[in-house]
């Protein structure tokens, strides 16, 4: 019995521990998507933001139906695959593989969230399009657009904190199930 009690003890000090520095991992991982690289384009709502002021953007660009710009000024139009060389000026739109905004049916919205709510909304299928952990973890790891992050031309400022270090606690993160600080209503997007 005192063995079962211990083990129940210990189980739970681990789980607590555990839970602690999964919450400390998911902070690294907020301060990325906090970030303006991040937060520029995950908007509420329909118009992106520019600058690492998030000013809105130039030329009254919308996200449109797909996310990839309205219909006669896809995002494509000014924004090519790769960042323009140093000799076009550091206004010149930035580039990467398919520029674009979140579709308008899931905008993952990272602006002025709490720790929490952003947690929740990162994890929920409902609002990150239907990724599960492996296809996050994915995103974070291999997208091109999400890399651009770092490596944003011109005078923008790039991600501080090296993808790799995010990758590292975002995976932290997951393998403990996700859990969001204290806040209650990040329940609501557990992931299964």
């Amino acid at each position: 019995m005192l063995m079962t009690v211990l083990a129940l003890l210990a189980a739970t000090v681990s789980s607590t521990n555990d839970r602690a520095a999964a919450i400390a991992a998911f902070s690294t991982v907020q301060q990325v998507l906090q970030h303006p690289r991040c937060q520029n384009c995950h908007i509420p709502g329909d118009a992106p933001l520019q600058f690492d002021a998030g000013l809105p953007h130039a030329m009254g660009v919308v996200r449109g139906p797909d996310g990839k710009g309205a219909p006669g000024l896809p995002c494509a139009t000014c924004h090519n695959v790769v960042n323009p060389p140093a000799s076009y000026g550091v206004h010149a739109p930035p580039g990467a593989p398919a520029w674009r905004l979140p579709p308008p049916n899931q905008k993952m919205v990272f602006i002025n969230l709490s720790p929490a709510a952003l947690c929740a909304t990162v994890k929920n299928k409902k609002t990150n399009g239907g990724k599960d952990w492996a296809a996050l973890i994915k995103h974070v790891t291999d997208d091109k657009l999400v890399g651009w992050g770092w490596h944003p031309g011109g005078t923008r400022a790039p991600v501080p904190i090296p993808r790799a270090e995010l990758v590292a606690k975002f995976k932290q993160w997951a393998a403990a199930g996700g859990p969001c600080s204290g806040d209650e209503v990040a329940r609501a997007g557990a992931m299964p």
